[in-house]
């Protein structure tokens, strides 16, 4: 699926929702980045950088929405309860000293505490040539997985944009993607953050720290009675720019733009 994104959107957006301000949020935030938003019933796009809706960058821990659904396809895990075995240690400088992850956890926990270590070891399992064709048959980013390490989705040349992200959100609510129903329900549910009376929001953060640069990402969709709304939202900046609020900002930037399109309340 290939979703066009017109150039004038930006503009159109204002016409459309009545006055929104898409840019104060990232400069109450100190950081650069990008919100794309797409209505699934008016069928239309709002971004705030429509340019920067089709760079295409590491997708880091938000690939983990669609390896769940290799990991359950290909059977090298049997559901989101098995358990992965920690397997004793890992590099800390490549990925930081997270000790409330090191240890035996399902693949539903790993989920929602980000454990890249456990899709590391599914990864190993996975196997490069299998990740390659069901990336290609999704249309999910460049499917470029070459580089030597199985962790490709946090370092390397691996690569896909906002827009792009939406295209697979979509295939995933609508079930369209090549994985098996049992597999796309798992997957809703451990994707799942919020849920009240008035919506569920499925979602998954990323960061990565490849190239000299932090990229973050927030990205997912909202169902609604009447509605649903799927968003990405990536932030960039140099490494040797501290910001505290880099990590937090990813969910705040895109609720403050959400609620100013009357999605959030």
């Amino acid at each position: 699926m290939r979703l066009a994104i017109p150039f004038l959107l930006f503009f159109i957006a204002s016409r459309v929702y009545g006055q929104i301000d898409l840019n104060t949020p990232f400069q109450d935030c100190h950081i650069k980045g990008s919100i794309t938003i797409y209505d699934y019933q008016a069928k239309k796009w709002t971004c705030s950088n429509v340019n920067d809706s089709h760079v295409a960058t590491l997708p880091a821990s938000t690939f983990k929405i669609i390896n769940t659904l290799i990991a359950l396809e290909t059977g090298v895990i049997a559901d989101e309860n098995e358990i992965i075995s920690w397997p004793g240690e890992t590099d800390t400088v490549k990925y930081g000293y997270r000790p409330n992850i090191y240890h035996n956890m399902s693949l539903k926990e790993a989920f929602k505490l980000s454990a890249g270590w456990v899709y590391v070891e599914l990864a190993k399992k996975i196997g490069k040539t299998r990740y390659k064709d069901i990336l290609t048959k999704s249309n999910y980013g460049n499917a470029d997985v070459s580089i030597n390490d199985s962790d490709f989705w946090n370092f390397g040349n691996f690569a896909i944009s906002p827009a792009n992200q939406i295209e697979v959100l979509i295939g995933v609510y609508e079930e369209t993607l090549p994985f098996s129903k049992r597999s796309f329900k798992i997957l809703k549910e451990i994707m799942k953050e919020e849920q009240n009376d008035s919506y569920t929001l499925r979602a998954k953060t990323g960061w990565t720290r490849d190239g000299g640069k932090d990229t973050g990402w927030w990205v997912g969709y909202i169902e609604k009675e009447d509605n649903v709304y799927f968003f990405a939202t990536r932030l960039i900046k140099d490494r040797n720019s501290p910001n505290p609020n880099f990590g937090p900002c990813r969910k705040e930037i895109t609720k403050s733009v959400l609620r100013q399109l009357n999605v959030l309340h």
